[in-house]
């Protein structure tokens, strides 16, 4: 044998999922085998190591730093491993495809066209998984993900542009006389913010050079924790919301709100991201299914203000 340091190779896995989990119960249920099995594997280890790798406490199971420091070069190996064992294989890839999206967009663009999907792609189930920001493929299970670019991508993840975002403000349709004064909202007319997008307003008249009366005093404002809770304040009534054109379009079509001053490019845009080589996408019918339906629906007056 050429590796006379290997550690038994049938012990790596429990090992890393143990690890990753910081339980051995959630690595035997991700393993498929008992939690004996994964003990008996994990103290093989430690034997072959001579070192002890996690600190057992009451209902507290804590990897040490030599554990987490082999986990992640196992973890790396058995990534390349994989990404080598589908470049070469001949099976087509079958199963299920997770789509992880930005929750206010998958509720209110994607979800609703979920009929459509399932009609034009039938051979495809997608299980959707919400989320926003950077995307752990590996750890969470996802095989593709819709995320609009506001942080950098890493270099290794493969992304296709989708659309670009344009934003708004938006309001009740029989408030908009009430609310809008000009080319920008009345002076008193409640501006709603979102916690996850603080500067919505600022970017918006930054854009689109409005600026407010500086002798009318600071505007009655509302600051909601998510995106689709502001939109329904603004359905509500309650005040003016900056809203992305694609998650109010349907809400636009249906009369549920107005949009006084139309929609804007703000510079960002939503991609398709994948953790797999172009070429390996490209070779599995469920991705091209999926990504040449997420391209059809979000191009053109999909995406178009001016198609309203």
């Amino acid at each position: 044998m050429r590796w006379p340091d290997l550690p038994p190779p049938n012990t790596l896995l429990p090992f890393e999922a143990t690890v990753r989990h910081a339980s051995m119960t959630a690595a035997a249920q991700e393993l498929h085998v008992t939690h004996g099995a994964v003990s008996r594997q994990i103290q093989n280890l430690e034997r072959a190591l001579g070192v002890p790798l996690f600190e057992r406490g009451t209902r507290v199971l804590r990897p040490t730093a030599q554990a987490r420091q082999l986990a992640a070069v196992v973890r790396d190996a058995l990534e390349q491993i994989d990404a080598t064992a589908r470049q070469i294989s001949r099976r087509a890839p079958t199963g299920p495809l997770t789509l992880s999206c930005e929750p206010t967009l998958l509720m209110r663009w994607l979800i609703p066209r979920l009929p459509d999907l399932t009609a034009s792609v039938p051979d495809v189930t997608v299980h959707l998984s919400a989320g926003g920001g950077p995307v752990h493929f590996e750890r969470d299970g996802i095989d593709l993900a819709v995320r609009r670019d506001d942080f950098p991508f890493p270099d290794e993840v493969n992304r296709t542009h989708l659309f670009a975002e344009r934003i708004g403000p938006v309001c009740r349709p029989d408030l908009a006389s009430r609310l809008v004064d000009g080319d920008g909202p009345a002076a008193d007319a409640v501006l709603l913010h979102t916690a996850t997008r603080p500067g919505a307003w600022d970017d918006w008249r930054r854009i689109t050079g409005t600026t407010p009366d500086p002798t009318a005093g600071p505007p009655p404002q509302q600051t909601l924790e998510h995106f689709y809770l502001t939109l329904q304040a603004a359905a509500a009534g309650v005040g003016l919301a900056i809203a992305p054109y694609a998650v109010v379009r349907d809400d636009l079509a249906r009369g549920q709100l107005a949009a006084p001053f139309g929609f804007v490019a703000d510079g960002t845009g939503y991609h398709l991201l994948s953790r797999r080589p172009p070429e390996q996408d490209e070779r599995d019918a469920r991705v091209r299914g999926l990504s040449a339906w997420l391209r059809a629906r979000t191009a053109g007056p999909e995406t178009d203000p001016s198609a309203l």
